[in-house]
């Protein structure tokens, strides 16, 4: 009954017929922000349920004060927060202690999101996650969860030639972490819009041995214009044809484009085969927290009355 009134309270239409699969396979779904997007949310406990988890994009360029300070608000509000460490835009090892001693003791953090970032040239002496992680602080400081990235459609920075030689190099290296490290961990993708290959990608680390569970990259609601034009930047590839077929219905073109099938795909595959390493979803906004966290929930995204509801 939670949530049929929350449902109303963002959108006073009938709620949607929801599909115990994919009710399942949304539980425990993450969300991504950025300090700037999240000063325009007055109170996040209106949008999304408690106890989910929000990591917060280091873009090249944002302070550290204003993602801590972002941390801390999220935090207080009561969600589990994980802020990104982009390996390259960290200076050193002291600037690195430095990052992860603010974080616990000013906004309480104990999870992040360790990834190469998107910078060409590293600023200092870190270019990979591994090299984060090498460190020891992390678990040093009792970090209870690390996330690190994976790339279901190839990561053309790391393989030049198009192949995933270094990128299953790398995960053959964090899965070996993975059996050594206290805390838990899982692979945070980027976002994708076709289930087949993402199903193929998971079952071929599978094949291989590594078995941290993997959070897959969901592009919410936005319009199609906007998918194509962030696809094209991060460097998604095969499923981008997905989008491009969408872009020839001229009458679908100022619709905004959904997660729905993609979704719906990997539920009913999840559901048939229940030890599929696909265990989470993790939302990347693009048309907006608002408008992913509204989808979300009208989808059965969770059957948790948001915070400020309860």
């Amino acid at each position: 009954m939670a949530l049929l009134q929350f449902r109303k309270k963002v959108d006073d239409s009938a709620p949607k017929q929801v599909t115990p699969e994919v009710e399942a396979f949304l539980e425990g779904y993450s969300i991504e922000v950025m300090p700037r997007t999240a000063e325009k949310v007055e109170d996040f406990r209106d949008l999304l349920p408690k106890g989910t988890r929000v990591y917060i994009a280091h873009i090249e360029g944002t302070p550290v004060d204003e993602m801590v300070a972002t941390a801390k608000r999220l935090n207080n509000e009561g969600y589990p927060v994980m802020p990104h460490f982009p390996a390259r835009i960290i200076k050193d090892k002291a600037t690195l202690a430095d990052w992860i001693a603010r974080y616990q003791g000013e906004a309480g953090i104990d999870q992040a999101l360790l990834l190469a970032g998107g910078v060409e040239k590293p600023h200092g002496d870190f270019h990979s996650s591994m090299q984060l992680l090498e460190t020891g602080l992390f678990d040093k400081a009792g970090f209870k969860r690390l996330h690190v990235a994976g790339h279901p459609e190839g990561n053309k920075d790391i393989d030049p030639d198009g192949s995933d030689k270094n990128v299953m190099d790398a995960l053959r290296w964090k899965q070996t972490f993975n059996n050594t490290t206290d805390a838990e961990m899982a692979l945070a993708t980027q976002f994708c819009f076709e289930a087949a290959p993402v199903i193929k990608w998971a079952d071929a680390l599978k094949a291989e041995g590594i078995d941290i569970p993997i959070h897959i990259g969901v592009a919410g609601p936005a319009k199609l214009q906007t998918l194509i034009k962030f696809s094209i930047a991060c460097g998604v590839g095969a499923s981008l044809k997905v989008l491009q077929r969408r872009a020839k219905d001229v009458t679908k073109l100022l619709l905004p484009f959904t997660p729905d099938q993609f979704i719906s795909d990997l539920a009913t595959h999840k559901a048939a085969n229940p030890d599929f390493n696909i265990t989470k979803v993790h939302f990347f906004p693009l048309g907006g927290i608002k408008t992913n966290a509204t989808w979300a929930i009208e989808n059965g995204g969770s059957s948790a009355v948001p915070a400020s509801q309860s």
